[in-house]
């Protein structure tokens, strides 16, 4: 992503990440630390030079204890209002550090040769011994111990310069991934329900998305945890309104209207509707200022 001055919806997710971060108390420095991002990213991303990748908006959500899908809602609308695509900026930097929930870590055929614990010295491999006769069969043994007992100093010192967890005291248990962050509802349970509050907003499908003539965006959205849907809006004005119908057994309809300028900034969203699976969704757009309904229609899941 470009580096360069953020358009209005790149400033707002900008901003949010900043108190975010001033949430965690955390400076940039134990930020990297913390995170799988460096601080050199880390300071762009806070000042709006480039927008972040998903994952990053999640982990800092993750630190400040807030959930991450108004944030990621910001940073649809920023990558949604770019003129166009463009490679990631130089000098972004992963730091490699073990997986955390959602993170996945590289293969190990894919590890530097040679790579050690930081401040380790470790000395280049000798020409191997002659390991015929006895003499070099001892030398052999010798050898082997050396080497194990390197491989022991050399683990315990990776162990000590692993960063600490945040927010977790030592010796205790890891929390349960589907307990901490798994949706509130299902189902049934999740009629007439709000999708963030639900936890069902953390992870949905977009079925469709529609940009108006008016230049807002509508979207359908749908959690497979949940099985239930919802409308999204944003880039609209005070006064548009967004509104879902959903048929069969739970057959509902749900709306959501631009009130204030914050709204109108960033998104509103309706409640939620459960639908079965290939059941149709349609979500449509009304103009604050009259004209004709523009709908989108999608099948669920």
């Amino acid at each position: 992503m470009t580096a360069g001055p953020a358009s209005p919806p790149g400033a707002r997710l900008a901003a949010v990440l900043r108190e975010l971060r001033q949430r965690t108390g955390l400076s940039l420095t134990q930020l990297a630390n913390a995170s799988t991002y460096s601080r050199s990213s880390w300071e762009r991303y806070l000042n709006g030079k480039s927008l972040p990748p998903r994952s990053a908006v999640k982990e800092l959500c993750h630190l400040a204890d807030e959930p991450a899908d108004h944030a990621l809602a910001l940073l649809d609308i920023a990558r949604t209002n770019r003129t166009q695509d463009a490679p990631p900026a130089r000098g972004t930097h992963i730091r490699e550090r073990p997986a955390t929930g959602t993170d996945t870590p590289p293969p190990a055929s894919d590890a530097a040769p040679g790579a050690t614990a930081p401040g380790v010295s470790v000395p280049p491999p000798q020409a191997p011994l002659p390991t015929t006769g006895p003499t070099g069969r001892r030398r052999a043994h010798v050898v082997t111990a050396l080497a194990s007992a390197c491989a022991v100093v050399i683990g315990a010192l990776v162990l000590l310069n692993l960063p600490p967890a945040h927010g977790r005291q030592a010796g205790s248990p890891s929390p349960s991934p589907s307990a901490a962050t798994g949706p509130l509802c299902r189902r049934t349970a999740c009629q007439n329900r709000d999708p963030i509050t639900t936890r069902c907003g953390a992870e949905p499908l977009t079925l469709a998305e529609h940009e108006t003539a008016t230049g807002a965006w509508v979207q359908i959205r749908y959690s497979r945890e949940c099985g239930a849907s919802w409308a999204r809006m944003w880039g609209a004005v005070v006064g548009d309104r967004v509104e879902i119908t959903t048929r069969g057994r739970h057959g509902s309809h749900h709306s959501a209207q631009v009130s204030n300028r914050k709204e109108a900034d960033t998104y509103v969203h309706t409640l939620m509707s459960v639908v079965g699976s290939g059941a149709s969704v349609r979500a449509c757009f009304s103009p604050a200022g009259g004209g004709a309904k523009e709908c989108v229609t999608a099948p669920a899941g």
